[in-house]
């Protein structure tokens, strides 16, 4: 049995929620995925305020729960054998379905934050009022998903210290790279 290499299961997830990313960049600039814009929290309200707000709907969780699946499951077989590349010894049935749950925990990973800022009256879209408030901000929102996704595949594999990392150190500029391009489309309001 081979070692997991940290650097290799890093860059996999990288890759593999590059292109997750780009099926959900796609779905979302589609018209046809506002039909399925369902509120996650169904209207429910704490203290008065929605618990995630407007923007968290089934829409994302739509396409991102199988598109990281079947990224996970391309990638790996595009590797040829994935534990002697030092990932995960799994099926690619294994792969497809880490690769899910990894999609769910990185859409997951982004409701206590949602519901933070919907407690703290900001509103969905909008960035809170002060310099540091917003550079904090703008660091959760660029972490949340990634530790979700993190939580997730840990759960299901062993996902080394290094592992975590890597993808907490060079996934937030990736993930900004979305919100850029999902800002450009018109999908979201502004660009952090």
């Amino acid at each position: 049995m081979t070692t997991l290499d940290p650097a290799a299961c890093a860059l996999f997830l990288l890759a593999a929620f590059t292109l997750a990313g780009v099926a959900q960049t796609a779905w979302f600039a589609a018209p046809a995925s506002r039909a399925f814009a369902l509120p996650l929290d169904g209207g429910l309200r704490l203290r008065g305020r929605r618990l995630f707000g407007a923007n968290k709907t089934t829409r994302g969780f739509i396409v991102m729960v199988p598109a990281a699946g079947a990224a996970f499951a391309v990638l790996a077989a595009a590797t040829g054998e994935p534990a002697r590349a030092g990932l995960w010894h799994l099926t690619p049935g294994g792969y497809a379905l880490l690769g899910a749950w990894a999609g769910f925990g990185f859409m997951a990973g982004e409701l206590p934050n949602s519901l933070v800022k919907r407690q703290l009256n900001i509103a969905p879209g909008d960035a809170p009022r002060g310099r540091v408030r917003t550079a904090v901000q703008f660091i959760v929102d660029r972490l949340d998903s990634g530790i979700g996704m993190l939580a997730a595949v840990s759960l299901a594999v062993h996902a080394p210290a290094m592992v975590w990392l890597y993808v907490l150190l060079f996934g937030p500029a990736i993930h900004w790279s979305f919100s850029l391009v999902l800002f450009r489309l018109g999908v979201k309001q502004r660009a952090a």
